[in-house]
């Protein structure tokens, strides 16, 4: 069985939690939402990604005889446990804002509705597939705006924290308005356009750079990438170009050259200077080596002579920012709106929808977190995604949301559009659902009151 399809890829504490709802008879239907509490300086919106695979997930979530065993072995878990397990099947509701929407802090991107058991077991794993996705997809919106009109390729599996990291990565970059990826599983399963060139090993392989460039390039001719910076990277440049006729003569053609180390600014300005020279104009540069968001507003301050970019480690890991404060959350228990009181970490009681308003030139002008049912100005942004555990509508066309992404980055507000540091965004709280609030913590208050007594 694949172990990320597994029942058993959660937290011990979810499986101990059922056991004790099925003691009790807390069975009734829970309302859960996954939000992130707070924006960190450096992501000042975020991009909802990760939602096909949290649907996948759910709909196949099954306890094999194998686990069952498992479980029965450990000695900790009752028979009872062990029946529910043997006969589950997800058969809630899902609700959630569509991938690739621009999000903010408090704004849940998923609901969840079902019985209580089963809505507690799916947290930790719904987490980790939101969390990972959403980060990466943010950091890739990050480096778009920060070179706009360049050509950007994901780079980073070799870095990513596992396997299925990278390959997450790869689509949550992709569906943010990346070209494509390195990554070969990725274009297999996604259809997501595949870039690759050369190492250096390749290059020191033979006792001669041009006789590599001429290898490869008559082995791999279609959209002909050679890596320049294995030595001297202007003279690799030079080599290029006395090597380009006899290709061309043979049908081959050089599409882009690769710098991937030094001085990229300076050392594209002096290839691009030596390959214009040289009659090949059309030739692009691209670059890589340790590439973030900053480095690429750099590049572009500088005007440097750079076509495409591939984005590797700071992407797939989100190097600055490794982590985002996400949660999931119970906001309901048989039809009772339910609150966290914790400091820093209270939480809006009951379902709850996001309204979106827009200025005149279509520009999202702020939000209003509002209880489900309840009319605002602007756009709902939660929709129905999942009804008893099927469903709704065939898993949208990843061309789609790449599409929704690339608006949402368009008219997003300047200051965003910017990465200003101290970009705010308005989301407010509506009155009714500040009164639920209230309502809430006054029950609360009569209960203990109560209880003490």
């Amino acid at each position: 069985m694949d172990a990320a399809a597994s029942p058993l890829l959660t937290d011990l504490y979810q499986l101990n939690m059922m056991q004790a709802y099925l003691d009790h008879g807390d069975t009734q239907t829970a309302v859960f939402e996954f939000f992130v509490r707070t924006l960190p300086q450096r992501r000042r919106f975020l991009l909802a990604a990760g939602l096909e695979q949290a649907l996948a997930f759910l709909e196949n979530l099954r306890f094999s005889t194998a686990d069952i065993d498992w479980l029965k072995s450990t000695g900790r878990f009752k028979q009872n446990l062990l029946d529910y397990a043997r006969d589950f099947r997800f058969a809630g509701d899902v609700h959630a804002m569509p991938e690739g929407t621009a999000f903010f802090a408090g704004e849940p991107i998923l609901r969840v509705t079902a019985p209580l058991p089963a809505a507690q077991l799916v947290e930790t794993r719904l987490i980790n597939i939101l969390h990972l996705q959403t980060l990466v997809a943010a950091k890739a919106a990050r480096c778009l705006l920060a070179a706009p009109g360049k050509l950007l390729v994901d780079f980073g599996l070799r870095r990513a924290h596992g396997a299925e990291a990278g390959l997450m990565a790869a689509r949550a970059s992709y569906l943010a308005g990346f070209a494509g990826t390195a990554t070969v599983l990725a274009g297999e399963k996604f259809g997501i356009p595949l870039y690759g060139t050369m190492a250096h090993s390749f290059i020191e392989s033979f006792d001669d750079e041009v006789a590599a460039f001429e290898a490869f390039a008559r082995s791999r001719p279609d959209g002909l990438t050679l890596l320049l910076d294995t030595y001297d990277t202007e003279a690799a440049a030079r080599k290029v170009v006395a090597l380009a006729p006899r290709l061309k003569a043979a049908g081959i053609i050089i599409r882009s050259v690769r710098l991937d180390s030094g001085d990229l600014a300076a050392l594209a300005t002096s290839v691009r200077k030596i390959l214009d020279q040289g009659g090949l104009k059309e030739v692009a540069i691209f670059a890589s080596g340790g590439l973030d968001e900053d480095s690429l507003a750099a590049f572009v301050r500088k005007a440097a002579p750079i076509d495409g970019f591939g984005v590797g480690t700071s992407l797939t890991t989100s190097a600055d920012v490794p982590n985002i404060d996400c949660v999931y959350k119970l906001q309901e228990y048989a039809g009772v709106p339910r609150r966290k009181l914790s400091e820093k970490k209270a939480t809006w009681p009951g379902c709850k929808q996001v309204w979106r308003r827009y200025d005149a030139d279509g520009r999202p002008a702020g939000d209003v977190l509002t209880i489900e049912g309840r009319a605002a100005d602007g756009e709902p942004l939660i929709k129905p995604v999942m009804k008893d555990g099927r469903r709704v509508a065939p898993a949208e066309p990843l061309a789609a949301i790449r599409e929704r992404a690339k608006r949402e980055l368009e008219r997003l507000p300047e200051p965003l559009r910017r990465l200003e540091p101290d970009a705010t965004y308005p989301v407010e709280i509506a009155p009714e659902l500040q009164e639920l609030a209230a309502e809430v913590d006054r029950r609360m208050q009569s209960r203990l009151a109560r209880a003490t007594n």
